[in-house]
């Protein structure tokens, strides 16, 4: 007997691809949306009907009506954060009800793991790797440690005695670090962060696992949505500047439990260029008018936190990785309208690296070692309405020759509408 399959949507270069219009999109032929991993770090941005909407930790399904959204066991959750983004979503006439379940092995996100996160950041100085504050990864650090916190505590008699027990071992952990500016009140926020965990009670805290797979038996269309990009893959990402899960379609496994035979089509999700928030190894980046043009057109400015993104050229062998480690069936590329002006374009082919042409990413990644090889193509000059230019066209194919994969979808604008499918 056939296996019913899910299919997963991820993005593959830092994140900030366009995950979230991709699942909105797709999600009428879907009647269940699962986030496997990541945290409220994540921005995914939705524009349809003249509105705009970002979400944080609720799935990008949650606005289609009929469609039920899991967060599952690998995604950290921030009370405070998800009962402000599902009150926002209130507030704009959207019933909540029945479309969210959690998973009870999903980890909480304390106010000590983001005092923490201040802490460690401080305290690295320059070499700080551009967390956004969150509490992301010391929550997974927590996780592996074998000392988190989880949503099915909430449920227990003794969650109060064990929320006590690990902010005080935090507190000594913090005490440890050289003085810091907290970046909230931290008082304040506790009793935020309880009323929050007392108003997540009105949503099923469900054995996730136990409740995607007998989806799947059922004959239920699935769309599993990552957060982040591989690029950022705490294994394969350009490491140490990376998010703290795995982000690529093995996520899937282990952040939703499902088997790997379970795993069907693979939508990557890339711009047309690239982008990235914060620091590490950018090697296409831009520094010039180019780059700026990029940023103002595209209004590249980070979706959880404002910060302005770098912006650079599109680099395949990067890409390409990104491919082959996921298993990537179908690309979908965002954001071409951005470049629409562009006379010329460049696309990275390779590295030079310690003195040798290389198409592959090195171990040690680093923008100063790395000088990018590109190769120009003209550039389509012409506003994309609907229908591929001819110029557009020949920038695509020449994408899927070099990573050997189809581009079966284009984006041209943020709404929901704007997209052609090949």
């Amino acid at each position: 007997m056939e296996q019913k399959k899910l299919d997963v949507v991820l993005g593959l270069q830092w994140g900030d691809e366009g995950k979230g219009k991709i699942v909105d999109v797709l999600t009428p032929s879907y009647k269940m949306v699962a986030r496997f991993q990541g945290g409220p770090n994540a921005g995914h941005s939705l524009v349809f009907g003249g509105d705009s909407f970002v979400l944080h930790t609720v799935p990008s399904g949650i606005f289609r009506e009929g469609t039920e959204n899991v967060i599952g066991n690998n995604v950290v959750i921030d009370p405070v954060i998800l009962m402000n983004e599902i009150s926002k979503i209130e507030n704009r006439g959207v019933d909540i009800n029945g479309r969210l379940v959690i998973s009870k092995r999903a980890h909480l996100i304390m106010p000590t793991h983001i005092a923490m996160d201040a802490a460690s950041e401080s305290a690295m100085g320059k070499s700080k790797i551009g967390s956004t504050h969150r509490g992301i990864g010391p929550t997974y650090a927590d996780k592996t440690g074998r000392y988190g916190l989880r949503v099915g505590d909430i449920l227990q008699d003794n969650f109060k005695a064990l929320y006590e027990e690990r902010k005080q071992r935090h507190q000594l952990l913090i005490g440890q670090y050289p003085p810091f500016e907290l970046p909230f009140n931290f008082d304040e926020y506790e009793k935020k962060w309880f009323q929050a965990v007392e108003q997540m009670k009105r949503f099923p805290f469900i054995d996730s696992e136990v409740y995607v797979n007998a989806a799947l038996e059922k004959g239920v269309p699935i769309l599993a949505e990552g957060a982040q990009g591989s690029l950022l893959d705490i294994d394969f990402g350009t490491y140490p500047y990376v998010t703290s899960s795995n982000t690529l379609s093995a996520g899937v496994c282990t952040g939703l439990g499902i088997a790997p035979s379970r795993v069907g089509k693979v939508y990557g999700i890339f711009k047309a260029y690239c982008t990235r928030v914060g620091t590490g190894p950018f090697p296409t980046e831009l520094f010039d008018e180019t780059g700026e043009s990029l940023r103002q057109n595209g209004h590249e400015f980070g979706a959880t936190t404002g910060r302005p993104r770098r912006c650079g050229w599109l680099d395949l062998p990067a890409l390409k990785y990104a491919v082959m480690l996921s298993g990537v069936t179908d690309l979908m590329m965002m954001k071409s309208d951005v470049m629409d002006d562009f006379a010329t374009l460049k696309v990275a082919t390779a590295y030079r690296y310690n003195g040798q042409e290389t198409k592959q990413l090195p171990f040690a990644a680093c923008t100063e070692t790395m000088e990018p090889v590109y190769t120009e193509i003209p550039g389509w000059q012409q506003k994309i309405e609907g229908k591929i230019p001819q110029k557009l066209e020949e920038y695509i194919q020449f994408i899927e020759n070099y990573v050997g994969v189809p581009i079966k979808f284009v984006s041209y604008g943020p709404d929901r509408t704007q997209n052609i499918y090949r």
